[in-house]
């Protein structure tokens, strides 16, 4: 059954939970919100979005070096306790952001760390592009929603495809450990090395 991305994007809004998920299981209910909303509540997923609003000042820093030594990511990861900061799965999930980090690049956590004179750069260039391209001028503003859609994906750890599964974000993966450990997860900040990046 084909599923709109309107319909996803409600239950999205309703229950906190990832793209990937909703969809699956809007599918498994036949478009049905309600019994998708129950089959997310059964997953455990839809705990996530609840707890969000919840403070993490526990955690880890973790640190990943790749490639024979040539690149190197620092994170730190929060939760809410002590207790589940010990736990296999927090480390196992604080490492896989790691890898990612280190894989895929990230410029931000999140897109609301995007400076706004960044964003507005990115967007003047994409109009600019577009309308050089000779595409009239009523759908280059959907044109450039498009782009910064992708931009996010590209430059967002949350919003990145995950490296092992491209299937689901990171934020979805973050969202299936808050269902699983039952607490608020965050990644709090991150700082990617590379070797002899900045040397001119």
């Amino acid at each position: 059954m084909e599923i709109s991305a309107k319909v996803v994007k409600e239950l999205r809004d309703k229950t906190g939970a990832g793209f990937m998920d909703c969809k699956k299981a809007l599918q498994e209910a036949n478009g049905d919100i309600e019994k998708a909303i129950d089959i997310l509540k059964k997953k455990g997923i839809a705990k996530a979005a609840k707890k969000a609003s919840r403070t993490a000042s526990d955690g880890l820093i973790a640190s990943y070096i790749h490639h024979g030594g040539k690149i190197g990511v620092l994170v730190e990861v929060n939760c809410e306790t002590d207790f589940v900061a010990k736990t296999d799965d927090f480390k196992t999930l604080v490492n896989e952001i790691a890898m990612q980090i280190a894989a895929a690049n990230p410029l931000y956590v999140k897109r609301e760390d995007i400076p706004e004179d960044v964003l507005q750069r990115e967007k003047e260039i994409y109009k600019a592009q577009a309308l050089e391209s000779g595409k009239p001028e009523k759908i280059v503003d959907k044109i450039v929603e498009g782009k910064i859609q992708k931009y996010y994906k590209e430059v967002c750890l949350l919003e990145q495809p995950y490296i092992r599964d491209d299937e689901k974000t990171v934020q979805d993966l973050i969202n299936e450990a808050i269902a699983k450990l039952g607490e608020n997860i965050v990644v709090r900040r991150f700082v990617r090395f590379v070797l002899g990046e900045e040397i001119k």
